[in-house]
């Protein structure tokens, strides 16, 4: 798997800077080196490390790309998130994960991202099942709507069958997805392929959880901005031999994850036992699986191929390519990042029932506007300040709860689309990079 470079650090950050320079990349020299320095000498060790003066932990390489200064936000949020522990009956670690794990590097995060580990102490798999299913649907329940936060989805059991949910076209095996109100009611009304109308009780598939996944929209009080936040689920039984069974058949590795608290280390160091020989390498695969999605799916999302691309590379060893994509995350031009966050609120605002206001949505909006006149400079900063203006005007005569009219999908997609080039042109400007994402849209 790996692909070790012989040349040095600083042989390495050379050839970077060359490159950053020719593309109008800022590259901060003296922390490159140290990263590149650092990432010489691991070698993939499986080593976790705590920083004890705030209580986070996680592996080596992680913690690399972790910074505490947000650490405050991010646990904030996590209190609406997280699962709480049951003695002797439900453990849970909860850590962040995706650009919130790396906020040394991403000056602006794109969601709050979380993963939590949730161990269920049960005679049985049926009893741990139960016990899942019923704090599952406690938190969703609990976090439905508040001041700060509104539910918007979660993803818990799979299709039993292939049937029509409202107008779309579901397939067996497939994740479901809850609203709120489905949560509440405590099932889902579809129909099957022959036409005949079909219910799906959340008790129904509590005995196969599979992928579980909540999301919200929290009002970030000290910001006063919108934030994405999620919650990924790696629920295990633990036996009464001690034997660990992950409910959805894997046990997740932890070479993404910051942990949030240190008394979550004993559930952690128990359960990285269970942890596959072969975690990295399935690790890797699934990250090049969603890399091909963003780089093939439609709209294309670049933004979010290139923070996948950056971590397979640094953990396959490809540590010219990935300090160049650490480097274009740290710089300013990386605010336009947000645009996708923007668009995911965007989306939340306009589902029926939804909380959130058009007030905070158009806040949102002024505040990333205030955030690209900062950070960026000459035709970059005005084409993007004219498009997102143009949105925002749009957006403030639409009418909450229906579906965005025409005029409003074609200003986001000219957002989209400017963002995508922005990233686009910077990684394919870069032979190694561009020869990977081909190699990615062509399958091989």
């Amino acid at each position: 798997m790996s692909e070790l470079s012989s040349a040095t650090p600083a042989e390495e950050l050379q050839r970077i800077v060359e490159s950053a320079k020719r593309l109008g990349v800022e590259i901060k020299e003296a922390d490159a080196l140290q990263w590149l320095t650092a990432m010489s000498t691991l070698e993939h060790e499986d080593t976790i490390v705590v920083d004890d003066k705030s209580g986070v932990f996680g592996h080596r390489i992680s913690m690399l790309d972790f910074s505490p200064v947000e650490l405050a936000h991010f646990r904030r949020i996590g209190k609406i998130v997280e699962f709480l522990d049951e003695p002797g009956v439900v453990q849970t670690a909860l850590a962040l994960s995706g650009s919130a794990a790396q906020s040394k590097i991403q000056t602006y995060p794109g969601d709050a991202d979380y993963f939590e580990r949730v161990n269920i102490i049960a005679r049985t798999r049926a009893e741990a099942c139960s016990i899942f299913s019923r704090i599952m649907r406690d938190k969703a329940l609990t976090t439905t709507k508040g001041p700060e936060y509104q539910l918007i989805e979660v993803k818990f059991g799979s299709y039993p069958l292939d049937m029509q949910r409202g107008d779309r076209t579901v397939k067996k095996g497939s994740p479901i997805a809850w609203l709120p109100v489905e949560i509440q009611a405590g099932c889902i009304q579809a129909v099957l392929p022959n036409g005949n109308p079909t219910t799906i009780a959340w008790e129904d598939v509590a005995g196969e959880p599979g992928w579980c996944k909540l999301d919200w929209v929290v009002i970030d009080l000290v910001r006063k901005t919108l934030v994405n936040a999620s919650n990924m689920l790696d629920v295990t039984w633990e036996a009464p031999d001690g034997s660990i069974t992950p409910l959805d058949g894997y046990l997740d590795p932890y070479f993404q994850e910051v942990y949030l608290e240190a008394d979550s280390i004993p559930l952690f160091t128990k359960l990285a036992k269970h942890v596959s020989s072969d975690a990295l390498d399935n690790y890797v695969k699934a990250l090049e699986h969603e890399v091909q999605k963003y780089l093939t799916g439609a709209p294309n999302n670049y933004g979010k191929a290139a923070k996948r691309m950056y971590n397979i590379f640094r953990l396959t060893g490809r540590y010219q390519e990935a300090a160049f994509l650490r480097e274009l995350f740290d710089e300013p031009a990386t605010v336009l990042y947000q645009v996708w966050s923007l668009i995911r609120t965007i989306d939340d605002c306009f589902k029926p029932d939804s909380g959130i206001t058009k007030e905070a949505l158009l806040a949102q909006t002024d505040e990333l506007i205030i955030m690209v006149i900062k950070s960026l400079e000459g035709e970059e900063e005005t084409e993007i300040v004219r498009m997102l203006l143009h949105l925002r005007d749009i957006l403030s005569s639409e009418t909450f709860g229906q579906g965005l009219t025409p005029q409003a999908e074609a200003a986001r997609a000219e957002i989209i689309n400017l963002v995508n080039n922005f990233y686009y042109d910077k990684m394919t400007a870069i032979p190694e990079i561009k020869a990977y994402m081909d190699s990615m849209t062509l399958g091989k």
